[in-house]
């Protein structure tokens, strides 16, 4: 089977609107896919605003926010399509929508952007909602990516991405691995905040972000504040484990800026506190994998382009046997789009696209609503 979708994604470092129409082959179990067109669209600054402050909304103004949204990307959709051509060649839109609140303990999660308004913009089947099935079943409603990373890129033994916040996918290792209630499964959770800290500080600097991780490079590590984040109760918990953006912004940023730093000494020490947090659970992970064989790690994400970080990175993991593998620019910053446009062909297909092994779930789910936006 062929399906021709578009996957958006709008991320916690609020850097624009992410879209992949993509190509899909699907033969007895076995998927491949093409990118055949991506874009990212800048948000305006208006709505940076609006989106970064949605949680202080009272009910009414944030479901007028939720369905304004949902315009509004059902309008940039358009404008895809139209720019690179794609009429009549689109079957479906899978849309993550945009994090605001996050509370799986109470069963609730919440991402702004109304289905049904993207799908009366655009005329095509729309799919939305994504986490909430899988939430409602008791699970974190995070990660979602492994799926795909599961259907796509089965040869690497992790993947990394780091984002406005980091989070690590772990393959089970092959035949099944022996003992414990995640045997054979893969296991997936949220590291640490990441871009969404960086990015703060270097706007106290005055600019949009660390290029290359230039200013951090720059500064000294200070090591009472290294301490003080590493001793996080977050990093104490067991997986399956997910954080809400405000973990960066209400928790982690504060703390920093307290300290009384320079920027740049706040940039060194809090890359080095991402860089440690990631060799540890990924040490913590690697029994899962064949011992003394060189494993490999997918990273994506924003932060793959911060040299300085991911150099930083490599270094550590290094001593584990560990390689990192930085792929081409396209699946860098669009493979969340990408696994999005997967969730939503498989939610068509009605197949499992939530794995409760990744989430705590009660089960494995097929995640998400279908808005049918065409004429019958």
């Amino acid at each position: 089977m062929v399906y021709r979708a578009i996957g958006l994604m709008s991320g916690s470092s609020l850097d624009g609107l992410d879209i992949a129409c993509v190509e899909f082959h699907e033969n007895a179990g076995k998927w491949n896919y093409e990118i055949l067109q991506a874009e990212c669209y800048p948000y305006p600054e208006d709505w940076v605003i609006r989106l970064k402050t949605a949680t202080s909304l009272n009910a009414l103004d944030y479901q007028l926010l939720h369905v304004d949204y949902g315009h509004y990307v059902g309008q940039q959709v358009n404008k895809f399509i139209e720019e690179k051509n794609l009429h009549y060649q689109v079957a479906l839109i899978s849309s993550h929508g945009h994090t605001t609140f996050h509370i799986p303990g109470k069963r609730m999660t919440g991402q702004l952007g109304d289905g049904a308004a993207i799908a009366a913009e655009t005329h095509l089947p729309v799919v939305s909602d994504l986490r909430a099935m899988d939430v409602a079943f008791g699970g974190q409603g995070a990660p979602i990516v492994p799926i795909g990373e599961k259907l796509l890129f089965g040869s690497y033994n992790y993947f990394l991405n780091i984002g406005g916040i980091a989070n690590i996918s772990a393959k089970p290792s092959s035949p099944v691995e022996k003992g414990g209630p995640a045997e054979g499964a893969y296991i997936a959770f949220d590291v640490c905040a990441a871009n969404r800290v960086l990015n703060m500080l270097a706007n106290d600097a005055g600019k949009e972000y660390d290029k290359d991780g230039e200013m951090a490079t720059q500064g000294k590590l200070d090591n009472v504040l290294l301490e003080k984040l590493n001793r996080l109760d977050y990093y104490r918990q067991p997986y399956p484990k997910s954080l809400a953006n405000d973990f960066g912004t209400g928790i982690v940023y504060p703390i920093i800026s307290d300290a009384g730093i320079a920027i740049q000494d706040a940039l060194r020490t809090y890359t080095e506190h991402i860089v440690i947090q990631i060799k540890n659970v990924v040490a913590s992970l690697k029994n899962r994998q064949p011992a003394g064989e060189v494993q490999q790690l997918l990273c994506t994400g924003g932060g793959a382009f911060n040299t300085y970080l991911v150099g930083q990175i490599r270094d550590q993991l290094e001593e584990l046997n560990i390689e990192i593998v930085v792929p081409g620019k396209q699946l860098v910053n669009y493979k969340e789009a990408l696994i999005m446009a997967l969730m939503g062909v498989l939610r068509w297909r009605e197949e499992y696209n939530v794995l409760s092994s990744v989430t705590g779930a009660a089960r494995d789910s097929i995640g998400g609503a279908l808005w049918m936006g065409q004429e019958a």
